[in-house]
């Protein structure tokens, strides 16, 4: 990774936290769609950037195909400004930038454009009027995650409660160090999220208890179970809390929601 500068001047007033993990499957966007709605259900401005070529994360917040002509594709390669790509959602006090197919080609049309890794950074620089901006990152470690960990302060990790659990995360931590040394030297691990666990199997406990043995109280005390609701939810293109506010799982990413927002506090204070 070759070093550069970044300027990371006092203009950010929003919050940012990527949320990333380059194993598909983790309950990355799902985590990202119902955060982001239990944060706004505080009263909280949320933004989320859909980062990801599949735009899971705008299909799961209702955005339709056809409403995303401007998406963080035309952010990233400067064609629109933050505030042009925005689109409310149907959820109060919750807004997306959507994202689109074009994300696709950014990383091979970026490669030899200048301060390529810090175009995000750039387009969020002077972001206001949300109190959080969460950003769902595609399931790699590539150009358009490493833009995520250049304009976030702060990285949030799902995890499934599965066997190759940690050695898939002590890549990305490698990742998140390497960024910090050479781009970002305020970036933070915010926490790592367990998901998909399912209490009927020994697996999930002993997956859990590594997880919690190796980074401590960087683990959120809430674990995300196993939950129907929480897949059935995005055919709908609602987060859970909206399609079935009672199910485990909207219980689970209420509950996160406090964590986060009372880690937040505390990292800021």
């Amino acid at each position: 990774m070759v070093q550069t500068s970044v300027s990371r001047g006092p203009l950010v007033s929003s919050r940012i936290i990527a949320i990333a993990n380059q194993k598909g499957g983790v309950g990355k966007t799902t985590t990202a769609i119902n955060l982001a709605t239990a944060i706004a259900a505080t009263k909280k401005k949320v933004l989320v950037i859909d980062l990801d070529p599949q735009g899971n994360a705008s299909t799961g917040l209702g955005i339709e195909r056809g409403q995303r002509s401007i998406s963080s594709y035309h952010v990233l390669m400067g064609e629109a400004t933050l505030e042009q790509a925005v689109l409310t959602c149907p959820i109060p006090n919750l807004s997306v930038v959507p994202s689109s197919i074009d994300l696709s080609g950014a990383e091979i049309e970026l490669v030899d454009a200048e301060r390529r890794e810090a175009r995000l950074h750039e387009a969020l620089a002077q972001a206001t009027g949300w109190d959080l901006i969460l950003i769902d990152c595609p399931p790699s470690l590539n150009l358009l995650t490493l833009n995520a960990l250049v304009a976030a302060q702060a990285v949030l990790v799902p995890l499934q409660c599965e066997f190759f659990a940690l050695e898939g995360i002590s890549h990305l931590v490698k990742t998140i160090e390497r960024v910090r040394a050479a781009f970002n030297p305020t970036l933070e691990l915010h926490g790592i999220v367990l998901t998909m666990f399912d209490k009927r199997n020994n697996l999930s406990d002993m997956v859990a208890a590594d997880v919690r043995g190796y980074f401590g109280d960087k683990v959120y005390k809430t674990v995300i179970p196993r939950n129907v609701r929480v897949s059935e939810a995005p055919s709908h293109g609602k987060p859970v809390l909206l399609y079935d506010v009672r199910c485990a799982g909207s219980e689970a990413y209420i509950h996160l929601a406090r964590e986060v927002i009372k880690r937040e506090q505390e990292m800021c204070a």
